[in-house]
Order: structure tokens, then sequence, then C-alpha cells
């Protein structure tokens, strides 16, 4: 059984986004509601944070340290300040076909191309209006790649990022998708159920992929981590001390610790069960992750 380890006194609304930036050896990761952007360094425990200028939803790096982002209104380009003040370009805005709309999960593919999907912000009315885009520095935005989305989720290549995994995390919807992935153009093809969440505890929530090549999956509601075998098989669940993690991803010297973050209800009554609700955590599975692809790395032909 791995150890759960609770990273962060302070409770976050939304975490989500985490990505370990192995220049630093620092975790970064998002507070949605709060327009924040966070920076743990694990060698002191220490916890930074930066103001976005609109919601920041999923973030990626580029080798100059620079963050590219999925915000409300579009794809933009950040750079973290002193002070915890963030300057802001916007690069891309999608035409959003309703009001209250705003990206959600996103993260470069292993060419270094930026993907994020949008949303509706009410989940419950399960508007199918998301859709996937495609963000390159030659090309701009591309897309809507896929469309017809309720709640964009679980963004992942496989290691040899030949496969892409897509999800809809919305509970009249729960499935995810396997994608053929042609890394030259960055181009998905080929889509076919993966997995139905139906058949499994909670909702798909954000993901990552191991070394080994296997798909792990946040179970929003469920209070677990899932993790499935490239043939969509479930080998592995690990029950985690709140009801609603929200995405995952792989860090430390060995990429051998899985760090999680998770949603805080609104509501106290929701909170009994599980204080520390909202917080980071991080556990080691006895597997090894892979390192994020770094924006416009190595090679930026699509």
């Amino acid at each position: 059984m791995a150890a759960i380890e609770r990273l962060s006194d302070p409770l976050f609304t939304v975490g989500e986004s985490p990505v370990w930036r192995t220049s630093e050896s620092a975790l970064y990761w998002v507070d949605i509601p709060a327009k924040k952007i966070h920076r743990l360094d694990p060698a002191s425990g220490r916890i930074d944070a930066w103001t976005g200028p609109e919601q920041v939803a999923c973030i990626a790096f580029d080798a100059e340290g620079g963050i590219i982002a999925g915000l409300e209104t579009g794809i933009f380009a950040l750079r973290l300040g002193n002070g915890g003040t963030v300057s802001s370009t916007r690069l891309a805005a999608p035409a959003m076909p309703m009001p209250n709309m705003r990206f959600n999960d996103g993260r470069c593919d292993r060419q270094g191309r930026f993907w994020a999907g949008t949303m509706h912000q009410d989940i419950p009315a399960a508007h199918p209006v998301g859709a996937l885009y495609r963000y390159s520095a030659l090309h701009g935005l591309t897309g809507p790649v896929e469309n017809g989305l309720m709640t964009q989720n679980g963004l992942a290549w496989s290691p040899k990022g030949d496969r892409m995994y897509l999800s809809d995390s919305n509970p009249k919807a729960q499935l995810v998708w396997a994608f053929d992935y042609d890394t030259d153009t960055g181009t998905p093809s080929n889509k076919r159920l993966f997995v139905d969440m139906n058949l499994h505890p909670g909702r798909p929530d954000g993901a990552a992929v191991d070394a080994d090549g296997c798909y792990w999956t946040c179970a929003n509601d469920a209070g677990q981590l899932l993790r499935f075998t490239p043939e969509g098989k479930l080998d592995r669940s690990i029950a985690l001390p709140v009801k609603k993690p929200s995405m995952c991803a792989f860090g430390g010297v060995n990429f051998d610790t899985l760090y999680v973050t998770s949603i805080r209800p609104a509501k106290e009554a929701d909170l009994v069960d599980q204080p520390a609700a909202g917080a980071l955590f991080a556990l080691r599975p006895g597997i090894q992750g892979l390192p994020e692809a770094e924006f416009g790395a190595p090679k930026h032909n699509a």
C-alpha cells in the first residue's frame, strides 16, 4: 500500500494541472477559480503563488521558463514575476459558442504542441459545447479537433507519443477514448472507447501515463487513483483521503513520485469525513513516470 503524504496546509478550491519542472526540482499547479499558479519546493516545503489575469485552468512550460496556459478566454503566454505578479499575452482565442465557458484540461504532446479543451462551467447542465484545440508557435490555434464535449478532461500521450487519450468527465458521459496519433503532424485518428468509467468507481478526471504506458486517472467522487493497462484493463486502484482527486502527475528526481491535486467542496457538510479536501498529495506507487514535454520542444513541425 502506497503511503499518502499531504504536502500543503493551504486548502485549494479547485487544484489542477500539476506539472513537475525538472530544471527547478519543483512542482507547479493551479487553483482555477482563485486564478492562482502555485509552486512547491519539495526540499523545503515552501509554496509560492502568483495571480493570473483570469481563471487559470492548465499550464505547460517552455524551455526558457515561460508558461503557456489555457485560461477563460483563450491560450495565453504567461511570465511569472516577483511579488506574485504575472505578465500575460493572449496568443489565441477560439469562438466560444456560449457564455460562461473556459478552458479546462491541457498539456503538451511529446513533440511540444500544446493541447487544451474548453467546457461550459455549469457542469450539471451538461452542455455539449466543449471542444479540443491544438496550439503551436508555427500554426497558431487549430481546431476544434474534437467537439461535442461536456467536461473535457484526461489528456495524455503514450510514452512514444503515438497514442492520445481524452476523456469527458461529465456525469452524463464518464468516458475515456484513445486515438492513434501522428507524431509528425499532431493529428489524432481512429477514435475508440478506451474505458467506460460508468463501469468503475468515480468519474475520469485528470490523468497521467507512466513509463509502462499505463493510464492513471483520478476517479473524481470516488476518492481513488485508477491505473489502466494500454488494453484498457484496470490493474490497480489506490484509495485517497479525499473524494475529489482532480489530476495526477509524476515528478521527483526519478519521476517515481505521483503528485495529486484535489477539489474542496463548497458545503461544510461535505467536509466532515475529508477535512484535507483541496490539499496537494504525494505518493510513491512503485512505478516511474515520464517528464512532461516543454512547449516547442524538441521540434515544432506542426
